[in-house]
């Protein structure tokens, strides 16, 4: 285990800095600094390597942290990262992107600020790329099956690489014209520089995975001829419809969907040309959402030098500490300062949308009232009304489910389920016996580790569907935890 008496001697939690507010904000690299070596190997002492490791419960995937964090103490760094893929296809995407449930599992976090263990992954895996220990895996034999792979987020790679690792021909399609889904167009550079996914794309390639872009099933080529071409298919299109704010003058111009100006964004930053793009360049801009998507609207909108930004939040701000009715060890929610609320805007909690007021066909601002409880609804209070000045709106409210109606399989249809997700069996598995379902688009809008998760554990069942076993990991099944 790492040093047994090493949460006695450092209590202290320590992180990577973030680069100056003044000068990040110049740019769209990351906003950390590289990370030290000696702070990232002292934190991981402080795990306990406990007789029951929470964290494991934590984690979707099943990580194998109290492992990592001892060879990381002890400077086996190609022996970490072994053990870090042996549960996690992508710990670079992960380590910067998701929230951490496992930290808020860890068992030091009862009493201490929980170990750093996001912190600790990602020093794993970008030490493993610097010294050359990523390398592809291709499989030993092929067996001649075929597997269509619909979109190339986190679930579609990661299905990708186990079914191309097992011996299996997988193509990956993708309507975009890069791979990488959300992952490529929907976070911006400042939280993760899409070279992490390029460098990964180039290990997938090596390894078999072939990429086909610019590609729209259901358009360019239908479900049933996909089917008709492959052994098996695997939907893991995403929950990508947008969530909608339906009150008066929500048709005036200047109210966008958070992604349809993040993608945008991505795209200008990667040198590729848009025309009209939606930008916040000397613009009172407000984001309707306080979640992770409205922190990236917020940090994009600062370094395209808007006016000002606001945030609204129809509930109230979160606690600072964990709650009595959200135990150890349960994922709380906490009021978080992202890097992007560290840089610019100001937050306002208790804020419902009343109407979009406008001149001349474009917003102008936005009426709101203070928010009420009444019969357990959040309502506007009445006689609290004033209006928000705005010449820029971005809804950043979440998602509803996956494009459904661009799905249709005329042999075997795949059935929607009640709350509008492609709908499985707890194997991922479908009506359509060749057709399986992973990630958002069938578990609803989550985390990052959830998609992995998911794609791990549909490679698996799709590997027994073919060859009728399977020696691929399944860390969960398309019912654990199901999103309310």
């Amino acid at each position: 285990m790492a040093d047994p008496k090493g949460f006695l001697k450092l209590t202290e939690r320590e992180t990577a800095a973030r680069r100056p507010v003044p000068i990040r904000i110049l740019d769209w690299k990351e906003v950390y600094e590289k990370r030290d070596a000696a702070v990232v190997r002292n934190q991981a002492s402080r795990c306990m390597d406990c007789g029951v490791p929470f964290c494991h419960q934590g984690c979707p995937l099943g990580n194998l942290i109290p492992e990592w964090n001892d060879l990381t103490w002890r400077n086996e760094g190609q022996q970490a990262i072994e053990r870090l893929h042996a549960t996690n296809n992508f710990p670079e995407f992960t380590g910067r992107l998701c929230p951490a449930p496992c930290e808020g599992a860890c068992v030091l976090g009862i009493n201490q600020p929980a170990v750093t263990i996001k912190e600790i992954e990602v020093s794993i895996i970008d030490d493993a790329f610097e010294a050359g220990y990523v390398v592809a895996n291709a499989p030993e034999r092929l067996t001649g099956k075929t597997v269509a792979i619909v979109g190339s987020g986190p679930a579609g790679l990661a299905a990708a690489q186990q079914l191309t690792r097992a011996g299996h021909t997988v193509a990956v399609y993708e309507r975009d014209d890069k791979i990488g889904g959300l992952l490529r167009y929907g976070i911006p550079d400042f939280k993760m520089e899409k070279l992490h996914i390029d460098r990964r794309l180039e290990q997938l390639e090596a390894e078999g995975v072939r990429f086909r872009t610019n590609v729209n099933i259901g358009v360019d080529i239908t479900w049933d001829d996909l089917r008709s071409r492959y052994d098996a298919v695997l939907i893991a299109t995403g929950a990508t419809k947008p969530r909608n704010l339906e009150v008066a003058g929500r048709d005036l111009d200047g109210i966008h969907f958070a992604m349809d100006y993040l993608t945008q964004s991505n795209k200008t930053v990667a040198g590729q040309p848009i025309t009209n793009q939606i930008i916040a360049t000397d613009l009172d801009v407000v984001i309707l959402g306080g979640g992770d998507t409205g922190a990236d609207c917020l940090g994009t909108a600062t370094r395209q030098k808007a006016r000002s930004v606001t945030t609204l939040a129809i509930g109230a701000q979160p606690a600072e500490e964990r709650q009595e009715h959200q135990p150890w060890p349960t994922f709380p929610t906490l009021f978080e300062v992202s890097s992007a609320h560290e840089e610019f805007g100001e937050r306002k909690y208790l804020h419902s949308t009343v109407e979009f007021v406008g001149e001349a066909g474009r917003v102008t601002g936005i009426k709101v009232a203070d928010t009420e409880f009444v019969n357990g609804k959040r309502v506007p209070k009445a006689g609290t009304e004033r209006i928000i000045k705005a010449d820029l709106v971005l809804l950043a409210l979440g998602f509803t489910g996956p494009e459904t109606q661009s799905v249709t399989l005329q042999a075997s249809d795949v059935a929607i389920s009640s709350n509008a997700l492609f709908d499985r069996n707890p194997d991922f598995s479908t009506e359509a016996q060749d057709v399986f379902i992973a990630g958002d688009a069938g578990r609803g809008q989550s985390l990052i580790v959830w998609a992995i998760a998911e794609g791990r554990a549909a490679a698996a069942a799709i590997d027994k569907y073919l060859e009728g076993v399977t020696e691929l990991p399944s860390p969960v099944k398309a019912t654990d935890h199901p999103i309310k």
